[in-house]
Protein backbone atom coordinates (compact mmCIF):
# COMPACT_ATOMS: atom_id res chain seq x y z
CA UNK A 1 0.00 0.00 0.00
CA UNK A 2 1.23 3.46 -0.94
CA UNK A 3 0.71 5.72 2.09
CA UNK A 4 2.01 9.29 1.85
CA UNK A 5 2.69 11.58 4.80
CA UNK A 6 2.06 15.19 3.83
CA UNK A 7 5.34 17.04 4.40
CA UNK A 8 4.87 20.75 5.03
CA UNK A 9 8.06 21.52 6.94
CA UNK A 10 6.96 21.39 10.56
CA UNK A 11 5.20 18.15 11.36
CA UNK A 12 5.60 15.16 13.63
CA UNK A 13 6.42 12.99 10.64
CA UNK A 14 9.26 10.90 12.13
CA UNK A 15 7.15 9.68 15.05
CA UNK A 16 4.26 8.80 12.70
CA UNK A 17 6.68 7.02 10.36
CA UNK A 18 8.04 4.98 13.27
CA UNK A 19 4.55 4.11 14.50
CA UNK A 20 3.56 2.89 11.03
CA UNK A 21 6.81 0.98 10.66
CA UNK A 22 6.11 -0.86 13.92
CA UNK A 23 2.88 -2.02 12.27
CA UNK A 24 4.84 -3.24 9.26
CA UNK A 25 3.50 -0.41 7.12
CA UNK A 26 5.89 1.55 4.94
CA UNK A 27 5.20 5.18 4.11
CA UNK A 28 6.78 7.97 2.12
CA UNK A 29 6.82 11.73 2.44
CA UNK A 30 4.99 13.91 -0.04
CA UNK A 31 5.84 17.60 -0.35
CA UNK A 32 4.75 18.31 -3.94
CA UNK A 33 1.48 17.93 -5.86
CA UNK A 34 3.13 15.24 -7.99
CA UNK A 35 4.07 13.28 -4.87
CA UNK A 36 0.46 13.27 -3.72
CA UNK A 37 -0.76 11.80 -6.98
CA UNK A 38 -1.38 8.09 -7.07
CA UNK A 39 -1.34 7.55 -3.29
CA UNK A 40 -3.57 4.89 -1.80
CA UNK A 41 -3.93 6.95 1.39
CA UNK A 42 -2.74 10.22 2.91
CA UNK A 43 -1.84 11.21 6.46
CA UNK A 44 -1.68 14.87 7.48
CA UNK A 45 0.23 14.99 10.78
CA UNK A 46 0.28 18.25 12.64
CA UNK A 47 2.03 20.13 15.38
CA UNK A 48 2.39 23.87 15.54
CA UNK A 49 0.28 26.81 14.39
CA UNK A 50 -2.84 26.68 12.17
CA UNK A 51 -1.80 29.69 10.10
CA UNK A 52 1.76 28.45 9.59
CA UNK A 53 0.47 25.05 8.47
CA UNK A 54 -2.00 26.50 5.96
CA UNK A 55 0.54 29.00 4.60
CA UNK A 56 3.11 26.23 4.19
CA UNK A 57 0.60 24.03 2.34
CA UNK A 58 -0.22 27.02 0.13
CA UNK A 59 3.42 27.80 -0.62
CA UNK A 60 3.94 24.16 -1.64
CA UNK A 61 0.77 24.23 -3.80
CA UNK A 62 -0.69 21.35 -1.80
CA UNK A 63 -4.09 22.77 -0.79
CA UNK A 64 -6.01 22.01 -3.98
CA UNK A 65 -4.28 18.64 -4.56
CA UNK A 66 -5.26 17.57 -1.03
CA UNK A 67 -8.88 18.56 -1.62
CA UNK A 68 -8.89 16.86 -5.01
CA UNK A 69 -7.43 13.65 -3.60
CA UNK A 70 -10.18 13.53 -0.98
CA UNK A 71 -12.85 14.24 -3.59
CA UNK A 72 -11.50 11.27 -5.60
CA UNK A 73 -12.06 9.05 -2.59
CA UNK A 74 -8.47 8.80 -1.31
CA UNK A 75 -8.57 8.08 2.44
CA UNK A 76 -7.12 10.91 4.53
CA UNK A 77 -6.16 10.79 8.21
CA UNK A 78 -5.55 14.10 10.00
CA UNK A 79 -3.71 14.10 13.32
CA UNK A 80 -4.02 16.91 15.91
CA UNK A 81 -3.43 20.11 13.90
CA UNK A 82 -4.14 17.97 10.85
CA UNK A 83 -7.70 17.56 12.15
CA UNK A 84 -8.03 21.30 12.74
CA UNK A 85 -6.79 22.07 9.21
CA UNK A 86 -9.82 20.24 7.81
CA UNK A 87 -12.12 23.00 9.08
CA UNK A 88 -12.95 26.33 7.46
CA UNK A 89 -11.21 28.66 9.91
CA UNK A 90 -9.52 28.73 13.31
CA UNK A 91 -9.44 31.22 16.17
CA UNK A 92 -5.68 30.64 16.17
CA UNK A 93 -5.30 32.36 12.80
CA UNK A 94 -8.52 34.20 11.83
CA UNK A 95 -7.04 35.48 8.58
CA UNK A 96 -6.09 32.07 7.22
CA UNK A 97 -8.53 29.69 5.54
CA UNK A 98 -8.44 26.00 6.32
CA UNK A 99 -9.02 23.14 3.92
CA UNK A 100 -12.75 23.66 4.49
CA UNK A 101 -13.68 19.99 4.30
CA UNK A 102 -15.98 20.88 7.20
CA UNK A 103 -17.75 24.26 7.42
CA UNK A 104 -17.34 24.81 11.15
CA UNK A 105 -14.47 26.69 12.79
CA UNK A 106 -11.80 25.63 15.27
CA UNK A 107 -12.14 27.43 18.60
CA UNK A 108 -9.79 28.33 21.41
CA UNK A 109 -10.48 26.15 24.43
CA UNK A 110 -11.89 28.37 27.20
CA UNK A 111 -9.40 29.15 29.98
CA UNK A 112 -11.39 27.28 32.59
CA UNK A 113 -8.65 24.74 33.21
CA UNK A 114 -4.97 24.32 32.53
CA UNK A 115 -3.94 25.01 28.95
CA UNK A 116 -2.64 23.60 26.78
CA UNK A 117 -4.59 20.38 27.20
CA UNK A 118 -1.53 18.16 27.45
CA UNK A 119 -1.51 14.60 28.61
CA UNK A 120 -3.77 11.57 28.76
CA UNK A 121 -7.53 11.71 28.54
CA UNK A 122 -10.48 9.49 27.70
CA UNK A 123 -13.03 9.68 24.91
CA UNK A 124 -16.81 9.90 24.95
CA UNK A 125 -18.17 8.02 21.96
CA UNK A 126 -21.20 9.45 20.19
CA UNK A 127 -21.51 7.12 17.21
CA UNK A 128 -19.93 3.91 15.91
CA UNK A 129 -16.35 4.53 14.81
CA UNK A 130 -14.20 2.64 12.33
CA UNK A 131 -11.03 4.17 13.79
CA UNK A 132 -11.92 3.00 17.29
CA UNK A 133 -12.80 -0.60 16.42
CA UNK A 134 -11.17 -2.93 18.93
CA UNK A 135 -10.23 -0.04 21.25
CA UNK A 136 -11.49 -0.41 24.85
CA UNK A 137 -14.16 2.08 25.89
CA UNK A 138 -12.03 3.28 28.82
CA UNK A 139 -8.82 3.76 26.81
CA UNK A 140 -6.66 6.84 27.33
CA UNK A 141 -5.09 8.82 24.49
CA UNK A 142 -2.38 11.48 24.44
CA UNK A 143 -3.43 15.07 23.69
CA UNK A 144 -1.41 18.29 23.23
CA UNK A 145 -3.43 21.31 22.07
CA UNK A 146 -5.10 24.60 23.03
CA UNK A 147 -7.56 24.77 20.12
CA UNK A 148 -10.23 22.32 19.07
CA UNK A 149 -13.29 21.81 16.91
CA UNK A 150 -16.28 22.00 19.22
CA UNK A 151 -18.66 20.68 16.58
CA UNK A 152 -18.37 18.65 13.39
CA UNK A 153 -21.99 17.65 12.90
CA UNK A 154 -22.55 13.98 12.16
CA UNK A 155 -18.83 13.57 11.43
CA UNK A 156 -18.01 13.87 15.14
CA UNK A 157 -17.94 10.26 16.34
CA UNK A 158 -16.08 10.73 19.64
CA UNK A 159 -15.55 13.67 21.97
CA UNK A 160 -13.27 14.56 24.84
CA UNK A 161 -13.76 16.95 27.75
CA UNK A 162 -11.16 19.48 28.90
CA UNK A 163 -12.39 23.04 29.52
CA UNK A 164 -15.11 22.20 27.00
CA UNK A 165 -16.45 19.28 25.01
CA UNK A 166 -14.57 19.00 21.73
CA UNK A 167 -14.29 16.64 18.77
CA UNK A 168 -11.67 13.96 19.43
CA UNK A 169 -12.40 11.69 16.46
CA UNK A 170 -14.19 12.53 13.23
CA UNK A 171 -15.14 10.33 10.33
CA UNK A 172 -16.99 11.16 7.14
CA UNK A 173 -16.76 8.83 4.16
CA UNK A 174 -13.00 8.70 3.37
CA UNK A 175 -12.06 11.50 5.81
CA UNK A 176 -10.74 10.49 9.23
CA UNK A 177 -9.07 12.54 11.95
CA UNK A 178 -8.05 12.48 15.60
CA UNK A 179 -7.35 15.42 17.89
CA UNK A 180 -5.12 13.16 19.96
CA UNK A 181 -1.78 11.78 18.79
CA UNK A 182 -2.19 8.07 18.02
CA UNK A 183 1.55 7.75 17.38
CA UNK A 184 2.14 8.79 21.03
CA UNK A 185 -0.74 6.84 22.55
CA UNK A 186 0.82 3.40 22.93
CA UNK A 187 -1.03 0.21 21.96
CA UNK A 188 -4.45 1.86 21.63
CA UNK A 189 -2.96 4.49 19.32
CA UNK A 190 -1.36 1.74 17.27
CA UNK A 191 -4.81 0.15 16.98
CA UNK A 192 -6.22 3.42 15.62
CA UNK A 193 -3.47 3.66 12.99
CA UNK A 194 -3.96 -0.01 12.11
CA UNK A 195 -7.69 0.59 11.69
CA UNK A 196 -7.01 3.49 9.32
CA UNK A 197 -4.62 1.39 7.26
CA UNK A 198 -7.25 -1.35 7.07
CA UNK A 199 -9.91 1.13 5.95
CA UNK A 200 -7.52 2.56 3.37
CA UNK A 201 -6.83 -0.94 2.04
CA UNK A 202 -10.54 -1.67 1.82
CA UNK A 203 -10.98 1.41 -0.38
CA UNK A 204 -7.97 0.59 -2.53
Amino acid sequence: MNIALVEYGAGNLPSVERALSRLGVESRRASTPQALAGCDALILPGVGHFGALMRSLGERSLVDPLREAVSRGTPLLGICLGLQAMFATSDEAPGDEGLAMFPQKVSALPPADRLPHMGWNQLRRARPSKLLEGVPQDAYFYFAHSYAALDAGEAGVAYCDHCASFVAVLEQKNIFATQFHPEKSGPVGAQVLSNFVRQAGAKG
